[in-house]
Order: structure tokens, then C-alpha cells, then sequence
């Protein structure tokens, strides 16, 4: 499924033109022209304010089934060193951390992921 293509169909199921859109995102008219026609690919932060806009969960734009997705199975089997990131501190650590390396340029993101790597290898 393409994303623009499900944007277009759930933004027509409501009933908004892309000027509503446009005014609830603050996202130009023609970049959300330029999103549903498959000529940009959107930030995850893009979807998030498009499905503010529609009203809807984020899973809505990535998945077009009656109910909502199976959850997916928490990692590690009650062994509490497994489940680090999953609540609490942690997990709106993750958030945070997600959020900042979102809006980095390729290059740091790439220099970034490449020091991480290393110090997980001990090369570091």
C-alpha cells in the first residue's frame, strides 16, 4: 500500500479537502498534494500531525483492516533485563531519543549509528 494513496482515501472517507488538511497540520496545500500523489515521502512526524488532522490513530494510515493490529509480543520472557525501553523512564527515553535522531541530517545520523556500533563491539 502506498501512503499517499491511503492518505487520499481516509482524507475523502471525511470528507476534508486538502485546504482543511491544510489548515489543521499547518502543512502547505501543495505539499500534502505532492504526499497523496506519491511524489514525497512524509516524516514520521508528518503522519503523526496528518493523523491529528483526520482524527484518527497513527496505525490508521499504515494499516486498512476492520479492527486494530494485533500487538505485537513484548520482547523477553518475564526476564525484567529484556523489557528495557517497553514503560515507564525508559520508554519516554526511547521516545525523546527517536524524535532527535528523526530530525538529524543523513550524515550525522549515519556518523551517529556508526559510533554506536562500534562501542557495542568494544571497538570503540
Amino acid at each position: 500500500m502506498i501512503i499517499g494513496k491511503r492518505l487520499r482515501e481516509l482524507r475523502e472517507e471525511k470528507k476534508l479537502s486538502q485546504g482543511d488538511i491544510e489548515k489543521r497540520t499547518g502543512l502547505l496545500r501543495c505539499y500534502i498534494s505532492r504526499v497523496e500523489n506519491g511524489h514525497t515521502v512524509p516524516a514520521i512526524e508528518t503522519l503523526e500531525k496528518m493523523a491529528r488532522a483526520l482524527e484518527l490513530p497513527l496505525y490508521h494510515l499504515m494499516y486498512d483492516g476492520d479492527g486494530a493490529p494485533e500487538a505485537p509480543i513484548a520482547i523477553g520472557n518475564g526476564d525484567r533485563s529484556q523489557r528495557w525501553g517497553l514503560g515507564g523512564r525508559e520508554a519516554s527515553y526511547l521516545q525523546k531519543l527517536r524524535r532527535l535522531v528523526g530530525k538529524m541530517n543523513a550524515t550525522d545520523r549515519k556518523l551517529l549509528l556508526h559510533m554506536v556500533q562500534k562501542m557495542a563491539r568494544g571497538n570503540g
